[in-house]
């Protein structure tokens, strides 16, 4: 079983939530982590990103290009020299300080399938 953190105090507290809601209010939409996930294996152009973020209309991508460009996650780098102009997307450095979380939001998603499809499996195991 996991140990709760080291207890801390209110105001601790306090900060601790008011970081996770501004994470949350960021990255908590249903695009902004699968577009960070896509440019993690390269930089992309426009329409390649839409094809491997399922769903997405041109629209709602052009608008979280935008945001995570503004919040230094990723770089735009428009290349005038090829006829049309190539526009591709790299997630920053910045962006990538993201793995980690996405990873623990990986582990956490896939213990969570199996304790909703398979409850019995996961008693037994303890």
């Amino acid at each position: 079983m996991l140990q709760p953190p080291i207890p801390i105090t209110h105001h601790e507290c306090a900060g601790a939530m008011r970081s996770v809601r501004d994470a949350l209010d960021f990255l908590g939409g249903k695009w902004k982590l699968p577009i960070i996930i896509a440019l993690s294996g390269g930089p992309k152009r426009f329409k390649q990103l839409q094809r491997e973020v399922t769903g997405i209309t041109a629209k709602m991508l052009s608008k979280e290009l935008k945001e995570l460009e503004l919040n230094s996650l990723l770089t735009r780098h428009v290349e005038t020299q090829a006829a049309p102009v190539a526009v591709t997307y790299t997630l920053a450095d910045y962006g990538e300080h993201l793995y980690p979380v996405i990873e623990a939001l990986r582990i956490w998603g896939q213990l969570h399938r199996t304790h909703i499809m398979h409850p019995a499996a996961e008693a037994g195991a303890a």
